[in-house]
This record gives C-alpha cells, sequence and structure tokens, in this order.
C-alpha cells in the first residue's frame, strides 16, 4: 500500500483519541471548504443525464479557461488508474519525487518505470508524467519548458492537482493536441475531497477512450450539481486564492521559531526540513495534530494549512510547548 496523507485511522491509533478529535493537516486539502449549500433531491435520486454531465464539463471548460475536450473523473485517482491503457507498455518516465500513485499503477500494469531527476530526462519516453506544481515539494516548472516536451516523448501528462490557486502554471488551454493529457483534481482546492470529482483535459481520441473506459455514470448526481456551481463561482474562488496566499505565509512565520527550513510548497501545503520529522510529527500529534513525514526523506515534514481560528490557535500552542 502507498503512504499518504488523510490516514487519521493510523494517527488514532498511534497516539489515541479519537478522529474527531484530530486537526488533519497531513493533506493539501483546503480546510475551509466551498459552502455546499442545498442539494435538489433529484440530484440524490436520479442517473445523471448526459446533459447534466455536460454541463459540468462546460462549467470546468470555464473555469479552466479551455475548450480542449474533457472528462469529469470520480477524482484524478480515478483517471491516474486508467492512464496505462491508453496505449501499449511501453516506457513510463516520472519526474521524481512526487505522487507515488504513477509508479504504483504503471508498474502494476507492466509498463517499465523510471522515476528521472530533469525534464531532460524525460526525453524518450513513451508516457511522461509531471506534476505541477508538484507534491510533496510544491516545484514548478514553466509552461514553454513543459510544451518543449512534447515533441520528445509519446504522451505527455501534467497532472495539476494543485494548480487552481496559480492558474497562470496551468496548461488547459493547450490541451487539445494529441499528446497532451491534464489532470485536475476538484476537492483539493474546494475542500471537497469526499466528493470524488475530478477532470482529464486533453485530445478527442484520449478524451473519448477514457470516457469509455469511465462508464456512462462517472460522477454522480450530487458531484455534478456541487461541482458546476463551485466552478462557476469565481468570486469565492478569487478570495480563497487571496487568503491561501496569505495563510501560507502565517504558517511559515509559525513554524520559524522550530528552526524548520522551508523547503518549497503550494497555496494548500508547504514541506519543511526539520532535524528528526518523526520527532516532529509526534510533538504535534501530541496535540492532536497530524502532519506528513517521509520513510524516504526521514528531515522531511509537510502540513496542510489550519482552516479557523481555533485551529490555528491550537497549532501555534503545539509549537510553544
Amino acid at each position: 500500500m502507498q503512504e499518504h496523507g488523510g490516514n487519521l485511522d493510523q494517527a488514532v491509533q498511534r497516539f489515541g483519541g479519537r478522529v474527531e478529535d484530530w486537526i488533519d493537516l497531513s493533506t493539501g486539502i483546503n480546510r475551509q471548504p466551498y459552502p455546499v449549500g442545498e442539494i435538489e433531491p433529484q440530484h440524490w435520486q436520479a442517473l445523471p443525464s448526459r446533459s447534466d454531465i455536460e454541463s459540468l464539463h462546460q462549467a470546468a471548460r470555464q473555469a479552466y479557461a479551455t475548450n480542449a475536450p474533457i472528462v469529469a473523473m470520480a477524482g484524478a485517482q480515478a483517471a491516474i488508474q486508467l492512464l496505462p491503457c491508453l496505449a501499449p507498455r511501453g516506457r513510463a518516465h516520472i519526474l521524481a519525487p512526487t505522487y507515488n500513485e504513477y509508479a504504483a499503477v504503471l508498474s502494476v500494469a507492466g509498463w517499465d518505470v523510471a522515476e528521472v531527476p530533469t525534464l531532460e530526462a524525460l526525453t524518450g519516453a513513451d508516457l511522461a508524467v509531471i506534476v505541477n506544481p508538484n507534491n510533496p515539494d510544491g516545484k514548478r516548472h514553466e509552461r514553454g519548458d513543459l510544451l518543449a516536451l512534447l515533441p520528445r516523448v509519446g504522451r505527455l501528462i501534467i497532472d495539476e492537482s494543485f494548480a487552481d490557486a496559480v492558474p497562470e502554471l496551468s496548461l488547459a488551454a493547450e490541451a487539445a493536441g494529441p499528446s497532451l493529457l491534464i489532470l485536475r483534481s476538484f476537492g483539493k482546492f474546494y475542500g471537497l475531497a469526499g466528493l470524488r470529482l475530478g477532470f482529464v483535459l486533453g485530445g478527442e481520441g484520449d478524451i473519448v477512450a477514457l470516457s469509455g473506459m469511465a462508464g456512462p455514470w462517472p460522477v454522480s448526481g450530487a458531484a455534478i450539481a456541487v461541482g458546476r456551481r463551485a466552478l462557476l463561482d469565481r468570486e469565492w474562488v478569487e478570495a480563497t486564492a487571496s487568503r491561501l496566499g496569505r495563510d501560507c505565509q502565517q504558517l511559515d512565520a509559525a513554524v520559524k521559531s522550530q528552526g524548520w527550513r522551508l523547503i518549497g510548497g503550494t497555496p494548500l501545503f508547504r514541506l519543511y526540513e526539520t532535524e528528526d520529522a518523526r520527532a516532529a510529527q509526534k510533538r504535534l500529534a501530541g496535540a492532536r495534530i497530524w502532519s506528513r513525514i517521509f520513510e524516504q526523506q526521514p528531515r522531511w515534514l509537510r502540513l496542510g494549512l489550519p482552516g479557523d481560528e481555533t485551529e490555528w490557535a491550537r497549532l501555534a500552542a503545539a509549537l510553544s510547548r
């Protein structure tokens, strides 16, 4: 099983308490979620129609400033599971370190997987994967550098799961070409990961293929209703992006007294270098605050952003002990 954040069951097992006692800062999920509002009964009772799904697609195109073909999925992870089926097995190069599900899914499907350290090392791959901004270190790649890879790889996958607050990085507007696929997560920025919603943008052939594999009802009626409403609420999006920027600065300032060094991050999480990440995690866990550590990087600690003032106060108290 792959390492992930959000594993509060493990936190409870190791350190006690109940799930509801914990502040989960181990993920990159916005802790001030989009206000869902009322969901009409038919969205729970009826199968989604083609027009319902297309209305969601149109809202996503508008939000991501693109006219590219698009398909909704039950989260970006659902799309990752299908990527190996888009082409015959071959060489997959993944810019690493990054989200670990890509290597796992492609390896299980029989691809020859190599994790590489630079954009240049992606050259020659039948399938190349880049997360931009990257998870867990937040590294960003310029649009021109990514587009320059297109003639050098068979198919280029750009995971933009953390790009909502930095839309200038997105290649969504260029996604209609035959060898580029863009993955977008809905749940992270909108704070509704349990809704299970994401999108893939790309060339017509790949999107038709993914749609066929996903089946006639890839997302629920509730996901369509909430997703459409949230994606079109540009006032909330702009206000949230601004708040997250301020919160990042607040979190960086809050941990300064610990001597932790900022390695990087996105507007939804920060990655710090500590003397001993496991010890730092244990200390925070004593205050029922869960963080993310990495087996291969024993000094790395990742923190999401607290939500309300109560959460910020609990974090400040835990850091002052």
